[in-house]
């Protein structure tokens, strides 16, 4: 088989989500199948973080935009290269394209109604979702399997479209093995934070990442804790924490609060593992791999009972109600004054970070690929 994967974004050099999805499932295709050949198309980035080898082509091709790219540019290499089956990976997909199509659709969190606060939305995040909603209506009936990453997700998507179940594999995402390995939890970190046993959160400006309802939640643990420790934001502004801390009154927790730039991916296991804790309370999510990653340096994570994330953080973990603040905060104190049951997350979040593999991922990808293929090619 010649298969096509759309890579468009991993050589950016600040990654999200669906980047390193796709970049740990082709460094597994890579490892373990030596047989079909690959072609990995991808927009020219700073970070060369895969490179061609005997049967994977990595190809480089230069647009503009993003919608281009995708519409113009990426549908071009495909005929030119012969392509048997198109892999996209990032929710969308050329509108004409006259091969077999398999599409990652990683949520429809795009297509759900949006409220007063999520009018906040900047400007590109705005662009991306009007892409979104235009093209995967458009797509849907065309590809012939439709990946997703949670059986939530599955069940959404099932319902929004009326598809056939059968055409929707559910596929886990998984976790970077750096994860696993202690010495790079021996990173240095005094550059970002002068002292471990900080809670931790990763900063995004989308609404339903929930960022202002942890930042209260932190704000009311500080009113009851003793040892008052220090929140460690990635990613976000002074000028967007300050706002928040206004809007909410709390201006007077600021110098509780150290704020970095995106983190390097090579200091993460370090950041997550020196945490006390990580505070992940989401709205909506269709998987959540910082959920594992944290897990996996032996760090407790505080999560949502709501969409896929007891689905990915298992029953044993510390579940909460996100949009309830003060749940939040009481799992904090609990954490902080209760050695017993801190150790025992720490100990659930281990074994729970064991179950998810990014080989297992490739595998039953590469399966799905010979079935697309025997299927249109009787």
């Amino acid at each position: 088989m010649k298969i096509g994967i759309e890579a468009q974004r991993i050589f950016r050099k600040n990654k999200h989500g669906m980047d390193y999805v796709v970049l740990q499932e082709i460094k597994e295709l890579q490892q373990m199948d030596l047989t079909n050949e690959y072609y990995v198309f991808v927009k020219p980035g700073e970070d060369h973080c895969v490179e061609s080898s005997k049967n994977v082509h990595i190809i480089e091709l230069n647009c503009p935009t993003y919608p281009l790219w995708e519409q113009w540019a990426l549908p071009r290499a495909v005929k030119k290269y012969g392509i048997e089956i198109l892999h996209c990976t990032s929710n969308t997909a050329p509108i004409w394209c006259d091969i077999p199509l398999v599409l990652t659709l990683h949520d429809i969190i795009f297509l759900e109604p949006r409220d007063r606060q999520q009018q906040k939305m900047s400007r590109y995040q705005d662009m991306g979702r009007t892409y979104r909603r235009f093209i995967v209506p458009r797509i849907i009936m065309n590809c012939k399997r439709i990946i997703t990453v949670s059986n939530f997700e599955k069940h959404n998507i099932i319902d929004h479209f009326h598809l056939d179940s059968k055409r929707i594999t559910m596929l886990y995402n998984s976790y970077d093995e750096a994860f696993c390995i202690q010495k790079n939890w021996e990173r240095d970190i005094t550059r970002y934070i002068d002292t471990p046993d900080y809670f931790f959160i990763l900063g995004n400006t989308d609404y339903r990442k929930n960022t202002a309802n942890m930042i209260i939640a932190y704000a009311n643990y500080l009113k009851l804790s003793k040892i008052k420790r220090k929140l460690l934001i990635t990613s976000l502004t002074k000028d967007y924490i300050n706002q928040i801390l206004s809007d909410n009154g709390i201006n007077n927790i600021r110098e509780q609060i150290v704020l970095t730039d995106y983190l390097p991916f090579s200091d993460l296991p370090s950041i997550y593992h020196h945490a006390f804790c990580f505070l992940f309370a989401s709205l909506r999510e269709g998987f959540g791999i910082p959920i594992l990653e944290s897990m996996a340096c032996g760090t407790p994570v505080i999560t949502s009972n709501t969409s896929s994330m007891p689905e990915v953080a298992g029953q044993d973990a510390i579940l909460v109600n996100p949009e309830k603040s003060d749940e939040i905060t009481e799992m904090m104190l609990r954490l902080e004054t209760d050695k017993d049951f801190y150790e025992r997350q720490r100990a659930v979040g281990f074994e729970r970070a064991k179950l998810f593999s990014w080989r297992k991922t490739a595998e039953n990808l590469l399966k799905l690929y010979h079935e697309v293929y025997q299927e249109t090619h009787k």
